[in-house]
Parts: structure tokens; sequence; C-alpha cells
């Protein structure tokens, strides 16, 4: 059996974050918050790593990455665009948004044929998720059961705004019954954790499991992906900002009765760059990690 892989989402636009925080250096030698996601998975023993980006910034994002990672971990790229699965389908003229994590992880289909994991890149998820994921993949993973990291909300809430988060409503057995994308949670003062649609805020426990897109799958879930954005497209293909999410899709599986999801529920502190204000707190979270010996000062020097 090949080991897992690691699929990394690193195509989105950074809208809210206003640069490529991709390839931004947050660690003491410049290290970027993937490089510590790859490091923990190279640790637990995952195989390969498989980045979806945008085909216009692939010279810059190779450049920082590829030095530091050769013979360390194989590497392959997949390029998200608007274009890909989308036959006898018009896109809106206006689109310029990406389809969403979902329509990602759809363009690895034929490159990850292999039990994988999925996060983001601009997320930093923890040492032990990593080991969590890999045994998930390694000993349970299969076409009917697939897993998700559940980190507790107030675990991986931003102080300078509002976050996307799939939150789960769980079984007794921790399996998920449903997932829902919330795309504009935050703590409100006196009112604890809220999120906000159509102007309608809800609140939500502060020990809620929710996904921050750490997922594990057996490589049908991509063909999955494959028949939903199809309808997908028919349903909500015309507005120019809907979005195809993992966690949609994830819902559908269980929705369908094809299989069950996994919660692993996992105690780490999340932190990641959604606003540019968050760069300091991720420095400073890393500076720490460092000083407790979790990483060395460089990841790769001696790796």
């Amino acid at each position: 059996m090949s080991a897992p892989t690691l699929v990394i989402l690193a195509a989105g636009m950074a809208s809210r974050y206003g640069s490529m925080k991709q390839t931004e250096g947050f660690g003491p030698s410049g290290e970027t918050i993937m490089e510590y996601s790859i490091y923990d998975a190279i640790r637990a023993g995952f195989g390969k790593v498989v980045f979806i980006i945008r085909a216009d910034f692939a010279e810059a994002f190779k450049a920082v990455l590829e030095p530091k990672l050769k013979g360390k971990i194989e590497i392959a790229y997949v390029f998200q665009s608007l274009d890909q699965y989308t036959e006898g389908f018009t896109i809106p003229q206006e689109r310029t948004k990406p389809w969403g994590t979902a329509h990602a992880l759809l363009c690895t289909k034929g490159v990850v044929n292999e039990p994988f994991a999925v996060i983001n890149a601009d997320d930093y998820y923890g040492q032990e998720a990593f080991v969590e994921a890999y045994t998930f993949l390694t000993t349970t993973c299969s076409e009917k059961e697939y897993c998700i990291l559940g980190y507790e909300l107030s675990n991986t809430l931003s102080e300078n705004g509002t976050v996307s988060r799939g939150v789960c409503s769980l079984d007794a057995a921790g399996y998920l019954t449903t997932i829902n994308e919330r795309t504009k949670i935050y703590r409100k003062e006196g009112a604890g954790i809220v999120f906000e649609e159509d102007g309608i805020e809800t609140p939500l426990q502060e020990d809620t499991r929710v996904s921050m897109n750490f997922m594990c799958f057996a490589p049908g879930f991509i063909d999955l992906c494959a028949a939903e954005f199809k309808l997908f497209l028919e349903r909500e293909g015309q507005a120019l900002k809907s979005e195809f999410y993992i966690p949609f899709v994830a819902g559908r599986f269980k929705a369908l009765d094809l299989g069950a999801v996994k919660v692993i529920p996992t105690n780490a502190k999340w932190f990641g760059v959604t606003y540019k204000e968050d760069a300091p707190g991720v420095k400073a979270s890393i500076d720490a990690l460092v000083d407790a010996k979790v990483y060395p000062t460089n990841l790769w020097s001696n790796s």
C-alpha cells in the first residue's frame, strides 16, 4: 500500500488578505505556514504533496518551495482555472472568483489516486493532527468511510474579522450528521460566538466542532466532486460569487447514504492568516513553537 498523499489548497485569491499569503515567510528562517504542515506530514509518514495553485503564480511558488523540498518528499502541481470541468456551461463574463475548494480538489483528478488528506495553505493545524490523519488514512479510510479533523470553534477564530468554517453536527458515535459552511463567524461582545446570514445572527457553542478543510478521503471522493460540480453549475453557476466547497460535498456523501464521515476531534489551537493583521500573531505563535523545540529554527537545514 502506497503512503498517503497531502493535497494543499493554495489557489485562492487571498481577497481579504491583500497579497499572496501562500508564499509569505512567517518562520524564523522565512518559512511559509504550509512548510510547517509539510514538515509535520513528512514526520507522520506522508509520501507525496500535491499543490493546487494558479498557473499565473506557478513560477514564484515553485521558486520558494522546490529548493527546500527537493529530496524530502515527492512533489506534484495541479493548476486550478475557471474553465476546468465546465464543458457545456457558459461562464459569466464578469466571473473572476475561483469556483471554490471542491472544484480545486476536482482539478487533482488523475493525479491523486491514493488515500489523501487535504488542507489549506494558510492554516496551521498542529503536529498531532497529521499523526491522526496518517493513522486514519492507513488503517480505516475507504470509499465508505472518510474523516474530518474537527477543531473546537473557540480555537479557530481571528481577532481581526470574520472567518468561514464548516460547522459540524455529530451523532453519539462521533460521525457527521450534517455540515454547513458558515461564511461569517465572529465573537460578539456580550453574546459569545455567532454566525451571520442574511443579516440574522445565530449563536454557536464555544466547543462546536468545525472543519478547517483538514479532511481525509479515498480517491473516489474526487469523482463525487465531479458529479456534484455539474449540479452546482446548473444551480448556482450564474452567481458571480457562488463557491463549491469541500464540506458541502462531504455533506452530500452523507446525505446520499454513500458512506460515513468520522469527525476526529482535535484540541489543537489553530492559527492562520485570513487578514493582514493576523500576521504578527502567526509569527509570534511560530516563534513560541520553535522556542518549545517543536520545530527547528530552520525547518530544512538538517532534515
